[in-house]
């Protein structure tokens, strides 16, 4: 892949392993970890789905963190058999959540070329920094930025042009890296040169918003 001046990296799913806080807990959780672990994600997205797609006047904006708890509430009575006391456990896992193995090096990679790096992401900007901090990814990065600056989630095109406007640059020399279709959808509409990063092998979505690479990982930025 051509080097770029700027890479952005979606945050939770991309960097950081969304179900990493559930995997801790595991033996505590039961047989229906991996059951509340899919909901808990699935009801997060939607969540902010719903909440940027209201009409202006009777939006109810609610930060990552907040649709995060609401999340887990609906998914641990949804699942039933939770005990309630691993809410508190289960949130504080998510305030620390795993990077993926490649992430590290492929970031530092990149910063040794003299990439500028920057995540942008849905999470509240206290999520990102305790995930960044957590992780120890949180001084390769020239900048955070969070939805809240735009007051709306992804997909809205003003959370994209976040970047653009932080860096001083075009879309199109923006290089930005999801795990989620939606997501690189969005992106690629908007003009980002777009890597969908597929870690779950699941089918290709959304074909006619733009050009979309797909790789596995993180590790496809660094090759030629």
């Amino acid at each position: 892949m051509a080097d770029r001046a700027v890479y952005v990296f979606d945050a939770y799913g991309t960097l950081f392993d969304v179900h990493s806080a559930v995997a801790r807990l595991r033996e505590r959780l039961g047989p229906e970890a991996e059951r509340l672990s899919e909901l808990w994600r699935i009801k997060q997205l939607e969540y902010s789905w719903v909440r940027s797609l209201m009409p202006h006047r009777d939006r109810r904006h609610r930060d990552f963190r907040l649709l995060t708890e609401d999340a887990l509430d609906y998914a641990m009575a949804a699942t039933g058999g939770i005990d309630p006391a691993l809410r508190g456990p289960l949130l504080d896992a998510y305030d620390a959540l795993d990077a993926y193995p490649e992430v590290p090096s492929v970031l530092a990679a990149l910063k040794d070329k003299g990439a500028r790096l920057a995540i942008l992401s849905n999470g509240s900007p206290a999520m990102l920094a305790d995930a960044t901090r957590s992780a120890g990814l949180d001084h390769l990065f020239d900048a955070v930025l969070s939805v809240e600056d735009a007051g709306i989630f992804k997909p809205d095109p003003r959370v994209y042009q976040l970047a653009c406007d932080r860096f001083c640059v075009a879309a199109e020399e923006v290089s930005f890296q999801s795990s989620n279709a939606w997501d690189a959808a969005g992106a690629a509409a908007f003009g980002f040169s777009v890597v969908w990063v597929n870690r779950r092998r699941q089918p290709r979505e959304y074909h006619d918003v733009g050009a979309i690479r797909e790789a596995k990982d993180l590790t496809a930025l660094l090759e030629p």
